[in-house]
C-alpha cells in the first residue's frame, strides 16, 4: 500500500509561482509512474502533468504546458510539480497519484492510477 501526501499549496498573486511536492511511502517509489491532477469546485478532476518511473518523457495538459514542470526525486521518494506563471484559472485542489507501470510509460486517465494524495489547495488570486 502506497501513502502519498502533498504538500507547498497556498495563496498566490497571478503571475506567480508555488513549488508542489507529494511524498511517498509504503511502496517501490522508482518503479511508480507519478502523476499531478487537479480539482475545482464544480469540475471534474483533470489531468495536470505525468512523468514515468524512469523520468522519461514528462507529458502536460496543454492548459500548462510551458508554465508547469514536473519532476521526481526517487532518491527522496518525492515527486515535484513546479507552477509558474500562475493564472486565477489555476485555482483548484491538486492531488498527486501513484501506479506500478512499465518504464517509460505515461498515465494521463484518473482511472490509470491505484493511490491517491489528500490534496493539496492552491489559490491563485487575480
Amino acid at each position: 500500500q502506497v501513502q502519498l501526501v502533498e504538500s507547498g499549496g497556498g495563496l498566490v498573486q497571478a503571475g506567480g509561482s508555488l513549488r508542489l511536492s507529494c511524498a511517498a511511502s509504503g511502496g517501490t517509489f522508482s518503479m511508480y509512474g507519478m502523476g499531478w491532477f487537479r480539482q475545482a469546485p464544480g469540475k471534474e478532476r483533470e489531468f495536470v502533468a505525468a512523468i514515468s518511473w524512469n523520468d522519461e518523457s514528462p507529458y502536460y495538459a496543454d492548459s500548462v504546458k510551458g508554465r508547469f514542470t514536473i519532476s521526481r526525486d526517487n532518491a527522496k521518494n518525492t515527486v515535484y510539480l513546479q507552477m509558474n506563471s500562475l493564472k486565477p484559472e489555476d485555482t483548484a485542489v491538486y492531488y498527486c497519484a501513484a501506479v506500478g507501470v512499465p518504464p517509460n510509460t505515461i498515465v494521463v486517465e484518473t482511472y490509470g492510477y491505484d493511490y491517491w494524495g489528500q490534496g493539496t489547495q492552491v489559490t491563485v488570486s487575480s
